[in-house]
């Protein structure tokens, strides 16, 4: 159903692709958008328990699209280093597609929002996370990707000799 990876050699482990979607701070979200017209749109994430959470507004682009159709697939990217001598580029990617869901329990929805929360204000406190939840909870919605495809690829100059 999924394509392979062409280049082989370039290919990560299963395991480094999950260590880049667990370290990644941005990801850009590709959904079927308006008209027909594909919608990639850069986010930051949350990467716990195998799924991908973002955290976007009760209304928008993202919504609509998910609403209309659930497939999506994401992009991270590790680290990108442009190598003006080689005329070439030093990185490290994944991509994954599946489905995406919008939560709607607000105990699930608040048990993501505290691992952003985590994640994103690691040295604040948790009644100073949890404020900041309950500020923003009413205007927040949570959209859950599950993959059903994770593969990563790397440049040659990545390899080790």
């Amino acid at each position: 159903m999924f394509r392979a990876l062409r280049r082989k050699e370039q290919a990560l482990p299963q395991e480094e692709c999950e260590a880049i979607l667990q370290r990644g701070e941005t990801c850009v979200l590709a959904l079927a958008g308006d008209d027909g017209y594909p919608y990639a749109v850069p986010v930051n994430y949350c990467y716990a328990e195998g799924k991908v959470y973002i955290h976007c507004a009760k209304e928008g682009h993202k919504i609509d699209a998910v609403r209309r159709d659930t497939k999506a697939s994401l992009t991270v990217i590790d680290c990108a280093k442009v190598l003006p001598k080689e005329y070439s580029t030093h990185y490290q990617s994944v991509i994954a597609f599946g489905r995406m869901r919008i939560l709607e329990e607000e105990g699930e929805m608040r048990r993501v929002l505290s691992l952003f929360a985590a994640r994103l204000a690691p040295k604040e406190s948790e009644v100073s996370r949890l404020r900041e939840i309950d500020r923003w909870f009413s205007s927040v919605n949570i959209l859950e990707f599950t993959p059903e495809h994770i593969s990563g690829k790397q440049s040659l100059s990545c390899l080790p000799l």
